[in-house]
């Protein structure tokens, strides 16, 4: 299923900002970007994984076993990837990464990769702003875990602050430029 412009799996956490990743997934097909998404239980209460399907032409993971994936979709998805971008990545799975927990299907392909990761956090700016939170990214940074900065604005929590995910084009550009060194 190699595509000419790379292939990505997308990892979608818990999150309001999951809308934007439709459109980010459907951007990354239009690019001729073979993309594969997977899914945590808390995505599936803002999205459903036939958006994803519709939007990927690929079916979507969304639970550890799978008869999809014989081998489990962890290993499956995360084989012959050019790049791994989690988003919205939320407070759970940052935490998770940063301690080399695997306890749902993100956060044990986070481990079974072997690519690049692009993470695109997102959260209500006082989540964003712990020190747990930012211990946890400073972690990842220094395990090399590339990072899209959440930006400030209006939330969905009726608030302004820093936390919200980047936009879908912005990640795209990082996505290219990000396939396109790797080749």
């Amino acid at each position: 299923m190699a595509n000419q412009a790379g292939e990505v799996l997308v990892a979608v956490t818990g999150g309001i900002a999951a809308y934007k990743v439709c459109q980010l997934v459907s951007r990354m097909a239009q690019a001729d970007i073979g993309v594969s998404v997977m899914m945590t239980r808390a995505a599936r209460e803002f999205v459903g994984p036939a958006t994803f399907a519709a939007l990927s032409g690929r079916p979507v993971a969304s639970e550890s076993f799978d008869p999809h994936w014989p081998l489990g979709p962890h290993i499956e998805l995360t084989r012959g990837i050019d790049l791994m971008v989690v988003a919205p990545a939320s407070a759970d799975f940052l935490g998770k990464a940063a301690h080399g927990l695997a306890d749902d299907l993100v956060s044990t392909a986070y481990l079974a990769r072997t690519c690049p990761i692009l993470v695109a956090p997102a959260m209500n700016h006082q989540m964003w702003s712990q020190a747990a939170v930012q211990r946890n990214v400073a972690r990842l940074r220094d395990d090399g875990v590339l990072f899209a900065e959440p930006a400030e604005g209006w939330q969905a929590c009726r608030e302004q602050g820093s936390g919200r995910m980047a936009e879908p084009d912005e990640l795209l550009t990082m996505i290219q430029r990000l396939l396109s060194a790797s080749r």
